[in-house]
């Protein structure tokens, strides 16, 4: 079990647990929009009480409920309605911070500050809290009251100078990538910041951007810029630097083809291309990069004579890297996405759905979709009660509306 400053309230509790792994840590939530709540799921699905914090008003317009995004963020938590503008619902805010693990929040600097809700007052508060803050450009800087979303990031990061085909302008990625890896990166920050609580019994600020998680997601290309002054270009779907690891097209479709360098003599022994192992143009990484092109012809001139089926057997049968192009549907129903059982199902309006599990797995402690996301507002009763606020004192803040 995970000894939380909440896990006195854990027996408390009612609703469906996701996990036994982070039974007992209570997190206050108050992020939007991806990236945060992307950081906060992580907690949610392996079992930590997650009390999600939404603004007071019609929910309809922050969220549409029903989607199928807003679904698979906030599903395995609980919602309350705090008016942080109000004083007595910031009051209510800071007795729940007083009480829990970690707090996250995911609003441009300032405004945590506006609202009396920054990390130096919630520590005064409770030295042994997680507080953890996710940005667009960090909590400095000149750029750091900018507003920013993923497509900005994925932008000025430099993401988008390298993905694509040359001449063909920037590309983005086509999924919100510096948010999930801005939200992984947080939580990887908590769980580290967790650890050392144990040593030292006190919390810290975990802070992260969608600009420092993505430009550290670039990995090679950022080290080959640090280290070597190499400013990376497109090339389309071949490796930067592996030569040839590319897509080439067959009779009926497209393959993957990805031989790490090693890997050489058997690739052509594979393409029945032997005589190509120690060709003076080939037979080191180095020369078949110097001839990229040279090699993705000679490559391509035998795959476009076959069917993918046929290529991706017969390199398989060499232990070469190999794959089909899939659509995302193919690949949910491809017989190994299957056997992992990469979807998990929940019911949400009496209705089963699936939603895509998380992507490591515990075997003592497994993580399961316990709950859809809560209704608006659907537990501000309870988990204040949990808190220790008397019915009266509920129905005052709420007549207030310091809650709703």
């Amino acid at each position: 079990m995970m000894e939380g400053a909440g896990a006195q309230k854990r027996n408390a509790t009612s609703y469906p647990r996701a996990s036994a792994a982070l039974d007992g840590l209570v997190v206050i939530d108050l992020t939007h929009v991806r990236a945060g709540p992307v950081c906060v799921r992580q907690l949610a699905d392996w079992g930590a009480n997650v009390i999600r914090v939404e603004r007071p008003g019609n929910p309809d317009d922050f969220s549409t409920r029903s989607d199928s995004d807003f679904i698979n963020r906030h599903r395995n938590k609980r919602s309350i309605s705090i008016n942080l503008r109000d004083p007595e619902g910031r009051d209510v805010l800071l007795r729940l911070a007083r009480n829990a693990d970690v707090f996250v929040e995911n609003f441009r600097p300032d405004v945590k500050h506006r609202l009396g809700i920054d990390y130096e007052t919630l520590r005064a508060i409770n030295p042994r809290l997680i507080y953890v803050s996710i940005s667009a450009f960090g909590q400095d800087g000149p750029y750091r009251d900018r507003p920013g979303v993923d497509q900005i990031i994925q932008g000025m990061s430099g993401l988008m100078s390298i993905t694509g085909e040359p001449g063909r302008g920037p590309m983005r990625v086509g999924f919100p990538i510096s948010d999930v890896i801005a939200g992984l990166c947080a939580a990887l920050g908590i769980f580290v910041a967790l650890t050392e609580r144990q040593k030292s019994g006190e919390g810290q600020w975990v802070q992260t951007s969608l600009l420092e998680a993505q430009m550290f997601a670039l990995d090679l290309q950022s080290a080959r810029y640090l280290v070597d002054g190499i400013v990376a270009g497109q090339v389309g779907n071949e490796h930067p630097t592996g030569v040839p690891t590319n897509t080439y097209r067959t009779r009926d479709g497209y393959v993957n083809i990805a031989p790490i360098p090693a890997m050489w003599p058997r690739f052509c022994k594979a393409l029945g291309r032997e005589d190509l192992i120690e060709h003076p143009d080939y037979s080191t990484r180095g020369r078949r990069r110097k001839h990229r092109a040279e090699v993705n012809s000679i490559v391509q001139g035998i795959v476009g004579e076959m069917d993918s089926k046929s290529v991706i057997e017969r390199l398989m049968q060499h232990e070469v890297p190999c794959g089909p192009i899939y659509t995302i549907g193919e690949a949910f129903e491809d017989p190994q996405a299957k056997q992992l059982a990469l979807g998990q199902t929940v019911t949400k309006d009496g209705a089963e759905i699936a939603l895509p599990r998380q992507p490591f797995t515990l075997s003592r402690t497994p993580s399961v979709l316990a709950c859809a996301p809560p209704e608006f507002a659907e537990h501000t009763r309870e988990v204040l009660a949990e808190f220790g606020y008397s019915e009266s004192e509920i129905e005052r803040l709420s007549a207030s509306g310091a809650i709703q």
